[in-house]
């Protein structure tokens, strides 16, 4: 689990990074008004998107994690019936 963590962790400060690098980006350009906002949705569309990616790596992680927590819990029944 403290994988899990450590993975959360990391993919937040990634995103965080993306979000406020590709912001100050955008807002340092010497753009139009239009073609900025332009960038800044599309912008977002990418990060949604990378986001919902990520999110269900995390959910396929978390998942995997639980089912062996399951197969854990039940060997340790099995083996407390033996005994």
């Amino acid at each position: 689990m403290e994988n899990s963590n450590q993975t959360i962790k990391m993919v937040g400060a990634l995103l965080v990074g993306v979000a406020v690098g590709g912001a100050l980006g955008i807002l340092l350009a010497p753009n139009k008004g239009s073609k900025t906002r332009k960038k800044i949705v599309g912008k977002t569309d990418d990060l949604k998107d990378e986001l919902e990616e990520r999110f269900k790596t995390l959910l396929d992680e978390v998942k995997k994690e639980v089912q062996n927590a399951r197969e854990k819990a039940g060997h340790l029944i099995l083996d407390g019936h033996k005994k």
